[in-house]
């Protein structure tokens, strides 16, 4: 099978991507971001709200995320500092929702019994965690640069996909990042060697979308601190092949893509908030959940 270049407005869509991912992935980021995504806080005011995690977790997040322009830092005094959103960050809300809707909708989920009837159930995933589950999927050093051209291909061997996704690498380096994404349920392989995208892969349509907006639209060059529920909605420009993890893995039989809305009730589009309930389930849980990378890895 020959071998095509992806055109540069491809490139630079799946760089955007990558990028953003990069801000998203570091654990306890999108927990911060959403904590943060009705109101200005001061640090004390974060701490409740994130009860688990230490000052030497908690600093290096609000530091990665003001650094990369998603949260701005303002001190009145020494002791006086908040933290909030910026309209940069106020736009990732929409994209959080979109990844948590496929989380809630293809990531497997443990049965539990209702507490009322007593009937088993699917245990209720917070969407910050099904966030942070999708994201360990498709996060990892070429993962997405491979289901990036799966989906312009439709199938390809692994000698295109090391070609066309991974660059400057053999062949063989193409092997392990593979066998990731087909145990992880976003690829499979048939039995003439080809590779192409499961129903949960396919479905992943929408996250790249999103993500590949969020990281076009221009950035202000001054951001104010964004007021209560303000803030752009991302750009809704289309681009790139998907324009037209336990972690928890997709289930084995994904169901189809839901056309209801995302996971969580959100307001208009020009300023989605999480509610406080939706962000954190019922409560907030009494320990660390589970580190996100497999089948509880």
């Amino acid at each position: 099978m020959a071998t095509t270049a992806p055109p540069p407005s491809a490139l630079h869509d799946l760089s955007g991507v990558t990028k953003t991912l990069d801000l998203l992935a570091p654990r306890w980021s999108v927990w911060v971001l959403m904590t943060l995504s009705s109101q200005t806080l001061r640090y004390a005011e974060i701490k409740p709200r994130l009860p688990w995690l230490a000052d030497g977790q908690l600093h290096p997040r609000l530091r990665h995320l003001t650094s990369a322009g998603a949260v701005e830092r303002t001190e009145y005094a020494p002791r006086h500092v908040t933290y909030g959103l910026t309209s940069r960050g106020a736009a990732l809300m929409p994209v959080l929702a979109t990844i948590a809707s496929w989380g809630d909708t293809y990531l497997e989920k443990d049965l539990v019994a209702n507490k009322t009837t007593g009937e088993m159930e699917s245990e209720r995933i917070p969407p910050a965690q099904n966030i942070d589950d999708a994201l360990a999927l498709i996060a990892p050093r070429h993962a997405t640069p491979i289901l990036w051209s799966l989906q312009a291909r439709g199938s390809a061997t692994a000698k295109a996909l090391a070609a066309e996704a991974m660059p400057g690498y053999g062949l063989t380096a193409v092997y392990k990042p593979l066998e990731r994404l087909a145990a992880d349920g976003l690829i499979t392989a048939s039995g003439s060697g080809d590779y192409q995208l499961s129903a949960s892969g396919r479905a992943l349509s929408p996250v790249f979308q999103a993500i590949s907006a969020w990281a076009a639209a221009p950035s202000a060059e001054t951001d104010t601190r964004r007021s209560r529920g303000q803030g752009p909605a991302p750009s809704q420009n289309r681009s790139g092949p998907w324009a037209t993890t336990p972690s928890r893995r997709p289930t084995p039989a994904a169901p189809a893509v839901r056309s209801a809305g995302p996971a969580l009730t959100t307001t208009a589009p020009n300023g989605p908030t999480w509610k406080a309930g939706d962000l954190f389930s019922h409560q907030i849980p009494a320990r660390p959940v589970s580190p996100t990378g497999g089948p509880r890895r």
